[in-house]
């Protein structure tokens, strides 16, 4: 089978911020300290030969890029410093931006005063278009979508999800013809007949609930610092708080929206804290801002290998979800206040705005991966199933 071979990879691969693995001469010290292999992989050794010959294809279509927690154990052990857990980082940095047909993504992570300048933009855009709408400041209560009318923030955001979802569907759609074809996975072998679609049920299962949500392999197998540390500061559950956090409150904001237009309850009404839809949206809020402040601290302290190098688009990102949600909580603040102070108005406006930015940059930035892993681990889930057509990759 002819490979076609891209001389650029590897000096492409460098300006997402891979370092320079052609220092690796294949001593197999990554494959041996790294918790993820298995007993007939050679990842993520192969991930760095793809690369160093200019196999693209194969790189991208490599469903073990994904599997990858960047836990940096195998940078520690290598003899030649090729730092293959930052190569790691920067492949699927360079997936992303694959996978996106805009070129958006490869604009934030290789220019990232560009980047940081459309992020700026962009809240500006949002913040601005709101409040070219706005109507009266009631100082008797605080009526924030009498001042930014509910629907204008419903017709924004609904054009937002819009987006969202076909430069999602593009990019998961793009990964996952190329991980397949690479995996030998068909699509009978994926509903084909009984058989198969409870293969494909039970691999959803794993990839989505089991190792996703549940971070199962993460907790187990690559957060070798678990004992000197409490569970509240481990890297899991600091991972998990933001993704739980991100997740909640979409699902507190989908369904406040989904009471208002049943006509339960209209759409920031203040309710006791105790209210479903709000305890759901607060201990999310927590969720998220703890999650995210460590997050922040420990790559600014950088003394775990695995945060020591940082690029522009993951500074972008956290800042976004923190100020998100600080933002958040600042506005529950205002509502329950007994005055209605002014700075309320103008911190909803400016919370809607970063939040909306947050989620149309989801599919062009790091939080991709919420996406394009679980897609990865639905196939290694399939690959070791008995009875299926998966092969692993040449």
């Amino acid at each position: 089978m002819t490979a076609l071979v891209d001389t650029n990879l590897l000096t492409d691969l460098q300006r997402y911020g891979a370092a320079d693995v052609s220092a690796c001469f294949s001593c197999g010290n990554c494959t041996a300290t790294c918790p993820l292999v298995s007993d007939d992989s050679t990842f993520p050794r192969r991930m760095i030969r793809y690369a160093q010959v200019g196999m693209r294809d194969q790189l991208l279509s490599s469903k073990e890029l994904w599997t990858c927690y960047a836990c940096g154990e195998c940078s520690e052990t290598c003899p030649t410093q090729a730092e293959p857990s930052e190569f790691m980082a920067a492949a699927r940095r360079y997936a992303i931006a694959s996978y996106d047909k805009t070129g958006l993504a490869r604009t934030m992570y290789t220019r990232p005063i560009v980047g940081t300048l459309i992020a700026v933009l962009l809240a500006a855009f949002f913040a601005l278009f709101m409040y070219a709408g706005r109507g009266p400041q009631d100082t008797a209560s605080l009526d924030i979508f009498g001042f930014i009318p509910d629907h204008l923030i419903h017709d924004l955001g609904i054009a937002v999800m819009v987006v969202v979802f076909a430069a999602g569907l593009v990019g998961v759609a793009t990964m996952a013809r190329s991980v397949s074809r690479g995996n030998g996975v068909t699509l009978r072998s994926v509903v084909g007949g009984r058989a198969a679609l409870r293969r494909s049920a039970r691999a959803l299962w794993t990839a989505l609930a089991v190792e996703s949500l549940g971070q199962r392999r993460y907790r187990d197998d690559c957060d070798s610092d678990a004992s000197a540390q409490p569970w509240y500061l481990r890297r899991w559950f600091l991972h998990a708080a933001t993704m739980w956090g991100f997740l909640g409150l979409l699902a507190a904001t989908i369904l406040d929206y989904g009471l208002a237009l049943l006509g339960i309850k209209e759409t920031g009404t203040p309710v006791p804290i105790w209210y479903p839809v709000r305890l759901l949206g607060t201990v999310a809020g927590f969720l998220l801002v703890y999650g995210a402040t460590m997050l922040i601290v420990q790559r600014w302290r950088g003394r775990e290998r695995s945060v020591r190098h940082s690029t522009g688009a993951d500074w972008t990102l956290l800042a976004l979800v923190w100020i998100t949600g600080v933002t958040g909580f600042a506005l529950e603040l205002a509502l329950y206040l007994p005055s209605a102070p002014a700075w309320g108005y103008w911190m909803f406006l400016f919370h809607v705005a970063i939040a909306m930015e947050l989620v149309i940059l989801a599919p062009f930035m790091k939080l991709a991966h919420a996406v394009y892993r679980p897609v990865a681990l639905f196939f290694l889930a399939l690959a070791g199933m008995p009875g299926d057509q998966v092969k692993e990759g040449a």
